[in-house]
């Protein structure tokens, strides 16, 4: 039987994400690479606790900045501020990969909050609620599902090319 280290794991899930990290940078980065997806676990639990459409939509407005933008939008927040207060690097710009995966999210969300406009809570708390479990894990665990099947899609299509580093970013 096979053992995983889960640092090693970890770090290639963080690999899949897109980014090319030393150990060390890792080290450094490991609670400013949560902090983004974290804020957002946050603010979406409240959402769903509130029922609330309109902050939905207003997640799902950051979660298109993050999909389309070289930075989470909470990346800024930690850059200039949260960072300073730990003696913590900066973070790097967001690789393709995440960012996608911020996309996926982004349309998540708006299914969410026009569900919950609808009138259909039951079934938008549902969805919410499989959303923070997919927020919970990347955050506690760097795994984010929707980086891993972007990942398989490209190692199906160029099968002779490392893709699961391609796009990587220091």
């Amino acid at each position: 039987m096979r053992t995983v280290d889960a640092g090693a794991w970890m770090r290639g899930n963080l690999t899949t994400q897109g980014y090319c990290l030393s150990d060390s940078e890792r080290r450094d980065l490991a609670l400013g690479l949560r902090f983004s997806t974290g804020l957002c676990l946050s603010l979406v639990v409240v959402a769903l606790v509130l029922a609330s459409p309109v902050m939905v939509f207003a997640l799902s407005a950051i979660g298109a900045v993050a999909g389309f933008g070289a930075r989470h939008p909470f990346d800024h927040l930690w850059n200039h501020g949260a960072r300073h207060l730990l003696g913590a690097p900066p973070l790097p710009p967001t690789p393709p990969r995440r960012r996608d995966a911020f996309k996926v999210g982004t349309a998540w969300l708006l299914v969410v909050g026009a569900l919950l406009t609808a009138g259909a809570t039951t079934v938008a708390l549902m969805l919410g609620g499989l959303l923070v479990a997919a927020c919970a894990t990347v955050t506690a665990t760097n795994l984010c599902l929707p980086s891993e099947t972007f990942a398989w899609i490209e190692r199906r299509r160029t099968p002779t090319s490392a893709s699961n580093t391609q796009g990587a970013v220091r």
